[in-house]
This record gives structure tokens, C-alpha cells and sequence, in this order.
């Protein structure tokens, strides 16, 4: 199993969390904190629902910042090395139940960047392949208890 503490990103989807993130430390924060002040200055505090939606929306809002700082300080940009192993950002094919599948072993921050199925890394199926090569063969557990065969068929870096 690989290091699922580093998320594997495209540059796209770097400069698109990074946009985010300084947008919510820096414009959101003041904007928030304005809303905050304007309900405190209507009065009694324990019956006034913009401040209590604004209080809301700030938590929510450091929260998000908190999150992105943390997947943006574990991030590698770029792609994994073409060496035929299974990892957060290749494109795996495999045979599923016998089925052909292709699909992207990666986060959910890049699943916006590609018309592929996206996989976490931590998922039943992502955790069963996650460190696995070309050609090996393995099996997880789906949710229904159902024991479900898994071939690797072909992984290759994502070049989203």
C-alpha cells in the first residue's frame, strides 16, 4: 500500500484548490465577519437568525480552510511514475466480477477535471489495489459482503 497521506494532483487542480483556499482565508473571512457584525448591530443575539446562519457559515468557512491546508501541504503535483503500479493518480483498467473497468485511483479534487469514475485510494476497491502491479490478481469485500475478484489489467499515469 502506498503513502495515502500525499494526494496526487494535476496543476489544474492545484491552482483551483489554491485559488479557493486564498479566496476563503482572505475575501471570504471579510465578508463573513462583516455579515457577523451587521446582524450583532440588530440586538438580541439569542433570536437573530442572520447571526446565528453567519456564525454557521464561518465555521463551515474555516473548516473548508483548515481542510485545504492540510491536503495542500501533502500534495504532489504532477503525475506518479509510468512503472505499471497501482497508486493515487493512474488510470487503472481492471477486470471486475469479469467486467472490463477503467477509472482513476485518486481524490475527489480532481474528479472534476475528468469524465472518468473516481476511486478513493481508502474505498473497499481503491485499498484492495492501492500498491498492487499490473497483472496481479485480488479480491475485496463490497458493502453487501459480497467477496468481489479484482485483475489488473493496465495503470497508467493520469495526464488529466
Amino acid at each position: 500500500m502506498t503513502d495515502t497521506s500525499v494526494t496526487w494532483l494535476t496543476q489544474e487542480a492545484y491552482d483551483r484548490l489554491q485559488a479557493e483556499l486564498t479566496h476563503l482565508s482572505g475575501e471570504g473571512r471579510t465578508e463573513i465577519a462583516e455579515r457577523i457584525a451587521a446582524a450583532r448591530d440588530e440586538g438580541d443575539l439569542k433570536e437573530n437568525g442572520g447571526y446565528h446562519a453567519a456564525r454557521e457559515e464561518q465555521a463551515k468557512n474555516e473548516a473548508r480552510i483548515r481542510e485545504l491546508t492540510e491536503k495542500l501541504r501533502n500534495v504532489q503535483i504532477g503525475t506518479p511514475p509510468d512503472d505499471g503500479k497501482v497508486e493515487p493518480g493512474m488510470v487503472v483498467t481492471a477486470l471486475i466480477a469479469g467486467d472490463e473497468m477503467t477509472f482513476l485511483l485518486g481524490s475527489r479534487e480532481i474528479a472534476d477535471t475528468t469524465d472518468l469514475d473516481v476511486y478513493s485510494p481508502t474505498s473497499p476497491l481503491g485499498s484492495a489495489i492501492d500498491g498492487r502491479s499490473v497483472g496481479e490478481e485480488t479480491s475485496y469485500t463490497a458493502p453487501n459482503g459480497n467477496e468481489i475478484a479484482v485483475k489488473i489489467t493496465d495503470a497508467k499515469p493520469f495526464e488529466g
